[in-house]
């Protein structure tokens, strides 16, 4: 017997949306572009700096030891930033979220404990980066171990916002992974076609964003680094950017190639072309810029590019919004639900959200003036 995947969207809440859909799904968008920064710095970044550590020159390691330095607060950071859109995803794709989140539920707890080890073995290895401490094999093989640990985490979470909108395969993956009809949480989404491309491609735009950060640390935070570091950092930013621009390229062709065909007609037709070609070309614009430092990192310039990567993740966030919509459309529209406006909660979260950027930003702001400090 074939099961209509609609039988199993979680039902509409009598409650409806407590706030309009155009407010929840701009603080998914925006609160994943703040998370996607930082995540990208430990989804790639980690693994680099230990390659970099163990087979990279006097410079690599050096980066590699600035890098790792701060990955704690970055952590926090990219934590923090990425419970903003988790819970718009929950308010506003309730309907969707948890059905997939269940069908995988082990796989999706398991994040919890994952990110809890990689989070200490991060800690672990920087205490064996300290003026005096020595790095020894089990703070080595801590800093391995978080490495992977993050990559995994990554395929777990794209499983999971992947498995949201594939529907069509809920009801097999709900009777392979079924007792007497209750999901036994072990379903993974590896059968999606989107799935792979999609994951390797965020990793590709990941080496871009260290790219950029590595620029960004060298321009800003670094200036106290000698020459010959500078050089380094810059020839590096521009080899390793190449590198994940060709990457992302490849990854994102065939990331295309796997849309149902009415996503793809409507992502490469007007209006949404635009968006689109400004999405594939956009990670242009920091590569540009950090050609344009390759003999000489700027403070003004290293910012100019910071900005550029920041908007680069903006336009893939909002891309990927639009896209989630249009595969969802086919089963379900997300825009439809009732308002019962809660004001009191909005205000008090748009309150704390603007305090937590300011406080960030001060964060920024401080280590910035201690770089520009005589050593």
């Amino acid at each position: 017997m074939t099961m209509n995947p609609t039988e199993l969207i979680g039902p509409p809440s009598p409650l409806g949306y407590p706030a309009p859909y155009w407010f929840l799904v701009t603080f998914k968008v925006l609160g994943f572009t703040l998370h996607m920064g930082p995540m990208h710095l430990w989804f790639a970044g980690i693994l680099l700096a230990m390659i970099l550590m163990k087979w990279g020159g006097t410079e690599a390691q050096r980066w590699s030891t600035r890098l790792m330095r701060q990955m704690p607060v970055i952590i926090a950071l990219g934590i923090n930033f990425g419970i903003v859109p988790l819970l718009f995803t929950q308010v506003a794709y309730y309907r969707v979220f948890y059905p997939a989140t269940i069908l995988m539920a082990w796989p999706w707890f398991s994040i919890i404990v994952l990110l809890t080890f990689a989070y200490y073995g991060v800690y672990i290895y920087v205490t064996g980066l300290k003026d005096g401490a020595k790095l020894t094999t089990l703070k080595r093989a801590a800093g391995w171990g978080s490495a992977i640990l993050f990559v995994a985490i990554s395929f777990l979470f794209s499983n999971g916002f992947s498995l949201m909108t594939h529907l069509s395969a809920w009801p097999q993956l709900w009777q392979e992974t079924s007792v007497a009809g209750a999901p036994l949480g072990t379903a993974l989404n590896t059968s999606d076609p989107t799935l792979w491309p999609r994951w390797l491609m965020m990793f590709g735009l990941a080496l871009t964003t260290v790219a950029a950060y590595t620029v960004f640390d060298a321009g800003v935070f670094a200036r106290r680094e000698s020459a010959g570091y500078q050089r380094w950092a810059a020839n590096f930013a521009l080899k390793l950017h190449t590198v994940g621009l060709i990457w992302f390229a490849v990854m994102g062709l065939w990331y295309l190639s796997t849309w149902p065909a009415d996503a793809r007609d409507q992502m490469l037709s007007s209006p949404l072309i635009v968006l689109t070609a400004l999405t594939a070309l956009g990670p242009g614009l920091p590569w540009l810029l950090i050609l344009s430092q390759r003999r000489q990192i700027t403070q003004r310039l290293a910012m100019l590019t910071g900005l550029a990567q920041f908007g680069v993740l903006a336009l893939n966030a909002i891309s990927r919004q639009v896209l989630q919509n249009i595969e969802l459309s086919r089963f379900l529209d997300v825009t439809a639900e009732p308002v019962n406006l809660q004001l009191s909660p909005l205000i008090v979260f748009l309150a704390l959200f603007v305090i937590g950027l300011g406080v960030v930003v001060w964060m920024v702001g401080k280590v910035w003036q201690a770089e520009r400090q005589p050593a």
